[in-house]
């Protein structure tokens, strides 16, 4: 039959017109075989395509179709991603700010992260982790945070109550934010009969990949931004700038050897995040890291430090240049200088095992010696040093601090530990102390039910104490080239926070 066909065909071609005897059979089955089709398939799709018809918001997200995803509340949002270690969450944050007050977005306030929990890259080696993929690693560790019950916001730490005074920008806290866009009541997150809450892990790994632009942008719901250091330095109102090439850019040997393709131009964020842009209609804006440093002659990713035109951003921008740390640590690190230490006293900073500082002890010693020699002419004896650093005390044997220690007569160390009572009170009444309420509504409120997600254990503080003593060293400070940490304690020290 099948060669019949084939010679039909093919002498059907040849000759159309001469009649064929089998030509009304075939036909007959085409014709047949196309009524039972289109039986079959309007039975078998009738349903599908109806559903689709009358559903044409079927594959709009659900926490886009709420008041707050939908654009229906007035509140635009701005998320970012935070990175590395706390000077650097502290950097990422006070740049957040500056971003939601350029754009007019409530800012998402993110925990403090653990250290490295969370790594970005090296922006200047064009090795970076993308955008969409930073964000997820981050809603995934601040979730976890809240499951361990292990959550400390960034505002328990950093005393935002001048910006909140001058309406400078709004905040609000990123549990509150959690629960209001996905839906859930983050309280029965960290409930300890998971059994009955199972779904809410995945509703919540849902929402957060949404959050992190896995799916894609949704028109006027979300805007996940895949900008970042190798392709963009962020700018506001430097006429002539936009959309030029920054002064930094891949050299020929880095473009061959890691096969980089990016282009460094610099942007003005308003004109393209803003009103009228795609952006701009977003109910939630998602950035990637806000972390920027100078590099070459150039901002690694955000250059923004005046802004002539805006009186209201250009006193933002000398706000928030240092905000300090709630009064409960400053305090703390105060009565440790007063009370403990009770003399003038030399803060000596040693970064010393973490990341390129690990092969920088000869120099970071030296400097120390050197500081310490010059104080030893002047007298009196002992001289009273603060030594904050990550070295364990065991393990001071055989370096310059096991010295130190050694020559009672000439220095008198002293340190501070997690553990010790000063620095546990002080966590104790951060925890109690629900700073995030001033300004926004208690979590726990949300639900008006048990208050599943109180911390279970104290907020490590001790790094931001002992930036405070450190503050207070009238001899002086010895930082370890290069830290961010060694920065910030400069920072207090020029803002005075320790006088009375």
């Amino acid at each position: 039959m099948d060669s019949t066909l084939h010679f039909n065909r093919t002498k059907w071609k040849k000759r159309p017109n001469p009649p064929n005897c089998k030509t009304p059979l075939l036909t007959f089955f085409i014709l047949l075989f196309c009524i039972v089709f289109f039986i079959s398939s309007k039975s078998l799709f009738s349903t599908s395509t109806l559903q689709i018809s009358t559903n044409s918001k079927s594959d709009i997200p659900l926490q886009c179709t709420t008041t707050i995803g939908a654009g229906v509340s007035s509140e635009n949002f701005l998320w970012y991603a935070p990175h590395s270690g706390f000077s650097n969450q502290l950097s990422e944050f006070k740049n957040a700010i500056l971003m939601a007050a350029i754009l007019n977005r409530t800012l998402i306030v993110p925990p403090v992260l653990d250290h490295h929990a969370v790594a970005l890259g090296s922006c200047p080696k064009f090795r970076v982790l993308n955008a969409n993929d930073l964000r997820f690693k981050v809603w995934n560790h601040s979730i976890e945070l809240i499951i361990d019950r292990r959550y400390t916001s960034m505002a328990d730490i950093i005393d935002l109550s001048s910006l909140i005074s001058i309406s400078a920008v709004k905040f609000i806290d990123f549990r509150v934010f959690v629960s209001m866009w996905c839906g859930v009541n983050i309280n029965l997150v960290c409930s300890k009969d998971l059994s009955k809450h199972s779904s809410l892990h995945e509703s919540l790994r849902q929402c957060g990949s949404l959050l992190s632009g896995l799916n894609g942008n949704v028109k006027n719901c979300l805007f996940a931004s895949e900008e970042d250091c190798r392709m963009t330095v962020w700018t506001y109102q430097k006429d002539g700038e936009d959309g030029i090439l920054d002064s930094f850019q891949p050299d020929d040997e880095l473009k061959t050897k890691k096969k980089i393709t990016f282009v460094r131009k610099r942007r003005d964020v308003h004109r393209t995040f803003g009103p009228g842009s795609e952006a701009g209609s977003a109910s939630v804006l998602a950035f990637g890291s806000l972390f920027t440093a100078p590099y070459k002659g150039s901002e690694s990713h955000i250059d923004i430090h005046e802004a002539p035109q805006d009186q209201r951003i250009q006193s933002l921008i000398q706000k928030i240049e240092f905000i300090p740390f709630v009064p409960e640590i400053i305090n703390c690190g105060k009565m440790f200088a007063l009370q403990t230490i009770k003399a003038p006293f030399l803060c000596a900073q040693l970064r010393l095992l973490d990341g390129q500082f690990k092969n920088h002890w000869r120099a970071t010693f030296r400097a120390l010696k050197e500081k310490l020699d010059f104080l030893k002419e002047k007298g009196p004896l002992p001289i009273h040093v603060f030594v904050m650093t990550d070295l364990p005390m065991r393990n001071w044997t055989g370096t310059y601090l096991g010295d130190l220690e050694k020559d009672s007569d000439a220095f008198k160390l002293f340190i501070l530990r997690e553990g010790d009572k000063l620095v546990m009170d002080t966590a104790k009444k951060l925890v109690s102390g629900g700073r995030n309420a001033k300004f926004q509504p208690a979590v726990n409120s949300l639900d008006g039910g048990e208050k599943h997600c109180n911390p279970q254990s104290l907020s490590d503080i001790l790094l931001f104490v002992e930036e405070t003593v450190c503050s207070c060293a009238r001899l002086g400070l010895v930082g370890t080239a290069g830290s961010t940490i060694a920065e910030s304690i400069e920072l207090m020290r020029k803002n005075s926070i320790c006088l009375p």
